[in-house]
């Protein structure tokens, strides 16, 4: 008999699960239970296998006349390697090893007794029972007995490790109270240490002291914690309020893991809206799920931050869930989504494959892409069509769960639209110069509005939260979750935009595809800062192909409002230039580089009748001039010029003496008719109306006015700063906030000579 240790058994149990021969399939037909052969005997089965083979080895012996000795020397053997040496490899007690040992002598013994005398004898049969009982009782109690002693060394071991961790905890307690003290001026008393399981930092919770001190006052001295830790750069401690009022919780990174490149995990399982997408990662390496069944996300970052890279990241989130449906605006050719249909359009035939060729059946990576703002009109028009069919169809739905928000499921999925760089689009907000760009803008803010119960909600991006870039504040009001690249940015604009509250250091945040990331929502965390995943060229096509089978498709009430506009969204008249494209990506030795630097051009004047020279040309502006009127270039630049400077006419052209065939009006020199050239006052009001700026799109320099008004915060600009500071005219800039007030742009506070605009957000 061999008693096993409880990690043994567990062992081999584990070992056992693996064996594909214990495991009965639907058409076996045996009758006999599964046999593990594998497995260790306990006390029961070591007895009762000790006895029996004692008896054979006995029976055996003598019809062939073994000698008697020889069950002796083998019992003897057994005992000296099995009882004495396999114990003292496995390191068990004295107890275990006398115990295998005397089991094997005995039953050695036994058989050679029972050879000599006869071993079909009752007295055979008796002694050999109570070999087997006195086998199983050692067995059962050194069995215990191995049990007893290993909990009291894991114990040992556990509670040496404890206070190894107890001693270090002390020490970094004592050492952060006496930081604080000295950096902040309170006497705080650290309650809790808890290291981080990726040993990159560690957190601490404080006490604070009575007087009314509140954490606040740590908070700003955050940066002076790290320096005086010595922390290495790209480290930060970030301070929040504890669970309860009084209490106060430091994050204290040791080991700057943002700059460590992490690939996007190769785990494609399925997610849901409901449970949260993980977007990025914590400084200790702990995932952040962002939740947006009600929530839009607003994602700025300068030009070489990881943007493009976090966005494949957000699709493949959304590409793994099982209740999503995402629809993609990206008025640079499509670019974001490509990579997300070129493996249908393998699977179609209309391009060549691009190494292993994807598999029949396989389905867009996004099941809409707008690339142009007529198509991006289309989608949102049957985005707000829908959410009016939804909200009427789906009435009795909602009314049997009882709830005001649409149950969003896999067979009823969420709508996710994401539009790449909203500045080329949010910026049109007001423009009178692109009606189609200024609708697609009304359509993307009425969708923020309206579509939240019917399960439509957006993802914009931006290089920066400007006004000129966002078209306004509402934008941030709609989007409670809110990421800022801080990659390649110098002062922290964007993070102090979006967090205008939050002091974070991102200074420190410079590694490409970090930032700071935050969620206002009911369901939300405090701002925080993170590090997004790298994605590879081929995660779109390993996660298109991983999810084609789970994706879900858009509800039939759904498919119907949207109408012919979702039927052909990738007929070959809307979609055609997809495949034209991804053949011309495909066609080079490095598919990556050619689909990145994709150029685009106008679209070729077709010739007319008559045209001596046909041939084709690229379209390029200065081949499309008007002959009949070789000053058109300059009309219009000069029109330009005096919608934004209120420049007068100039003379006529045909001015000049009688003689020279003109109106006999002295000739004058051209000039660009700035304000400052005309000495002569200015013709009186006879309309008896305002003669400011036209409500609407305002001049190039507002945008630069409006932000110096908004980092002005509370306290607001008068005029005559904000003259000063885009260097135009009083008069000038004060029709222009004038006119920005009425369109709800700036509020206008009246103070008599001490009157200020203020942004509404600081209103």
């Amino acid at each position: 008999m061999t008693p096993k240790t409880t990690a043994d058994r567990e062992r081999r149990a584990v070992k056992s699960l693996d064996l594909k021969s214990t495991r009965r399939t639907p058409g076996d037909d045996s009758l006999l239970p599964p046999v593990d052969w594998a497995k260790g005997h306990g006390p029961v089965t070591g007895a009762l296998s000790a006895t029996t083979g004692a008896a054979a080895v006995a029976l055996l012996g003598t019809a062939t006349g073994m000698p008697d000795g020889w069950p002796l020397v083998i019992g003897a053997a057994g005992a000296l390697g099995h009882g004495i040496g396999h114990s003292v490899h496995r390191k068990l007690t004295l107890r275990s090893a006398v115990a295998r040992a005397a089991s094997w002598l005995v039953a050695g013994g036994w058989t050679t007794w029972a050879m000599a005398h006869g071993p079909l004898s009752w007295a055979a049969a008796g002694s050999l029972a109570a070999v087997g009982l006195g086998t199983w009782a050692a067995a059962s109690h050194t069995t215990a007995w191995e049990e007893v002693t290993e909990e009291e060394r894991f114990s040992a071991e556990a509670k040496a490790a404890a206070a190894d961790l107890d001693a270090r905890r002390r020490i970094v307690a004592r050492e952060w109270q006496e930081r604080i003290k000295r950096v902040c001026a309170v006497d705080v008393t650290v309650v809790a240490v808890e290291f981080w399981p990726t040993g990159a930092g560690f957190s601490l919770e404080a006490e604070l002291p009575a007087g009314g001190i509140t954490w606040d006052r740590i908070n700003a001295r955050s940066r002076g914690l790290a320096t005086d830790a010595r922390l290495p750069l790209g480290c930060t401690v970030r301070v929040e309020e504890g669970a309860a009022q009084g209490l106060v919780v430091l994050d204290i990174m040791t080991k700057n893991v943002l700059k460590e490149e992490k690939l996007y995990p190769e785990d494609y399982s399925p997610l849901s809206i409901l449970t949260g997408i993980p977007w990025c990662m914590r400084p200790n390496s702990e995932e952040i799920r962002v939740f947006l069944r009600e929530a839009c996300a607003l994602l700025l970052g300068p030009p070489g931050s990881g943007k493009s890279t976090f966005l494949d990241v957000i699709l493949a989130g959304f590409a793994r869930c099982t209740d999503v449906v995402t629809w993609v605006i990206d008025l640079k050719m499509g670019a974001i989504g490509l990579s997300w249909v070129i493996p249908w359009l393998e699977a179609q035939g209309l391009i060549p494959p691009h190494g292993e060729k994807a598999p029949d059946g396989t389905r867009p990576g996004v099941d809409w892409l707008a690339s142009t703002p007529k198509e991006a009109v289309r989608l949102l028009k049957a985005a707000l069509r829908i959410g009016d069919a939804r909200q009427l169809r789906y009435q009795a739905l909602m009314m049997q769960k009882n709830t005001t928000l649409l149950p969003v499921s896999p067979s009823l999925p969420q709508i996710m639209i994401v539009v790449d760089e909203g500045a080329e689009v949010l910026a049109h907000l007001n423009s009178r110069r692109d009606p189609e760009k200024r609708e697609l803008a009304q359509l993307i803010k009425r969708g923020m509005r309206t579509l939240r119960a019917m399960g439509i909600r957006f993802v914009l991006t931006a290089v920066d939260g400007n006004v000129s870039a966002i078209g306004d504040t509402e934008v941030k009001r709609f989007s409670p979750v809110a990421v800022a690249l801080t990659s390649g940015e110098q002062a922290g604009h964007n993070v102090a935009k979006l967090f205008p509250n939050a002091r974070i250091d991102s200074s420190q945040l410079n590694e490409k595809g970090s930032g700071v990331i935050g969620d206002a929502g009911s369901t939300g965390f405090a701002p925080t800062e993170f590090k997004g995943w790298k994605s590879q060229p081929s995660l779109a096509r390993a996660v298109t192909l991983a999810t084609n089978d789970r994706r879900p498709e858009l509800d039939q009430v759904s498919a119907e409002a949207a109408g012919d506009d979702y039927a052909r969204r990738w007929s070959q008249e809307r979609a055609g230039w997809l495949w034209a494209t991804a053949t011309n990506s495909t066609s080079t030795s490095d598919a990556t580089t050619a689909s990145a630097t994709t150029v685009v051009l106008d679209k070729p004047e077709s010739p007319t009748p008559g045209d001596g020279d046909s041939r084709k040309t690229l379209g390029l502006s200065y081949q499309r001039r008007d002959d009949h009127d070789p000053d058109a270039l300059a009309a219009r630049l000069m029109a330009d010029i005096d919608r934004t400077y209120g420049t007068t006419d100039e003379p006529p052209r045909d001015s000049g003496t009688p003689q020279d065939g003109g109106s006999g009006a002295p000739r004058r020199r051209p000039t660009l008719g700035l304000s400052y050239e005309r000495n002569t006052p200015s013709p009186p009001n006879t309309s008896g109306g305002d003669q400011r700026e036209p409500i609407g799109e305002g001049p190039d320099w507002l945008a630069q006015a409006i932000d110096a008004i908004e980092s002005a915060g509370a306290m607001g600009m008068k005029p005559s700063a904000v003259a000063d500071h885009v260097g135009r005219s009083r008069l000038a800039v004060r029709n222009a906030l004038k006119a920005a007030a009425e369109r709800g742009e700036l509020v206008y506070r009246d103070n008599g000579p001490h009157s200020v605009y203020v942004h509404p957000d600081h209103a």
